[in-house]
């Protein structure tokens, strides 16, 4: 078994809260994160799987930087994730680094041919700060 990890950039702004909260609620929980901010975010994706006898590689390269591009380049940058990505919009998703860091292993993970397998993604939105999601348990 192989790993290969591969890192992508984008930058967004977002608000934590919710809604069906009273603002008091949202600030007691969210703090700061309840105003409108900006991260530069880097993201580094882990696929795992055996080591093709042909190409020596885990996954086509060419392959996941275009599932990379799709699912998280054009997904995020220069979008306000609480507005403009539908899985984020009020109501739904609020956009932590938890949140996204599982929502962008799980539309990865859609996109890669067996036996290649999302094994992490990280999400850095500081360079104090980062979230990990490995899967479901």
């Amino acid at each position: 078994m192989c790993s290969l990890t591969r890192g992508v950039s984008f930058t967004s702004s977002d608000r934590y809260g919710r809604s069906d909260w009273s603002a008091a609620r949202n600030a007691r929980h969210f703090g700061a994160s309840t105003a409108g901010h900006s991260h530069d975010y880097a993201c580094d994706g882990t696929v795992s799987g055996p080591l093709d006898e042909v190409t020596g590689m885990v996954v086509d390269l060419g392959a996941l930087d275009r599932i990379l591009d799709r699912e998280v380049r054009s997904r995020f940058h220069g979008k306000d994730i609480t507005t403009q990505v539908p899985q984020f919009a009020d109501g739904k998703l609020i956009p932590t680094g938890e949140n996204i860091a599982r929502f962008i292993f799980d539309r990865v993970s859609t996109g890669l041919q067996e036996p290649a397998a999302v094994t992490s993604v990280i999400v850095r939105e500081a360079e104090t700060i980062s979230s990990e999601y490995t899967g479901p348990s």
